[in-house]
């Protein structure tokens, strides 16, 4: 489930996919799903890829829609239970807030997170989602969520792992969404695995605070 780029939000994205070659269906997905107060974004890598893997990811989606309305954790540990007959997924998701003008993220499994930040000089400024090993609908590892500022212009970029490292280094803050997902699927998508990578540009208004927030 998605909403279009076009609706009035605090949130421009851009998504770019395909499936591994031979097969119909792609097992990465994504959601973006309006919030009471802000929007919940995701991405979503079924084990494996083809139809097995898919159904887990819609599955995936079709919670995560249904029960946005749950605070972060409990609505990971709500998909967790719907997926258990499934194969399961590696998931990263992030609930933005409009008034705060804030992102708390996690992310299970093998599907990347990267905040940059508008006007950082060094990559170092950048932030990586805590990724935990696990699966989501199989192996749930304890949670723990990160709560960071935003300021306009900031980019949320997730991808799968049918994306190579340093994927992040194709953004430019310029361009528009669309064209930075649809470069970066073709500059660092693999040949051996469904791939996917979304890209986020806030446009909201900044946070009053600088740095993390917020773990728990």
């Amino acid at each position: 489930m998605s909403m279009p780029a076009s609706l009035p939000t605090a949130i421009e994205y851009g998504v770019a996919g395909r499936p591994l070659a031979g097969e119909r269906e792609s097992g990465d997905l994504h959601a973006v799903i309006p919030h009471s107060g802000g929007m919940l974004v995701a991405v979503a890598d079924g084990l494996g890829h083809g139809y097995e893997a898919a159904l887990a990811s819609k599955l995936a989606v079709r919670t995560l829609a249904a029960q946005a309305h749950l605070p972060l954790l409990p609505l990971v540990k709500s998909c967790h239970e719907a997926l258990i007959k499934t194969r399961g997924v590696a998931l990263c998701i992030a609930l933005l807030e409009w008034r705060a003008a804030t992102m708390t993220w996690l992310s299970i499994g093998n599907v990347a997170g990267v905040l940059l930040r508008a006007g950082a000089r060094r990559t170092s400024e950048h932030e990586h989602v805590l990724t935990r090993n696990g699966v989501v609908g199989a192996r749930l590892p304890p949670l723990r969520t990160a709560t960071l500022p935003l300021c306009p212009g900031d980019l949320l970029i997730m991808a799968t792992d049918g994306l190579r490292d340093g994927f992040h280094t194709e953004a430019t803050f310029d361009a528009p969404v669309q064209d930075l997902a649809e470069r970066i699927l073709a500059r660092h998508g693999k040949v051996t695995d469904d791939a996917l990578v979304l890209v986020g540009r806030w446009k909201g208004q900044a946070a009053k605070t600088n740095g993390e927030l917020e773990a728990r």
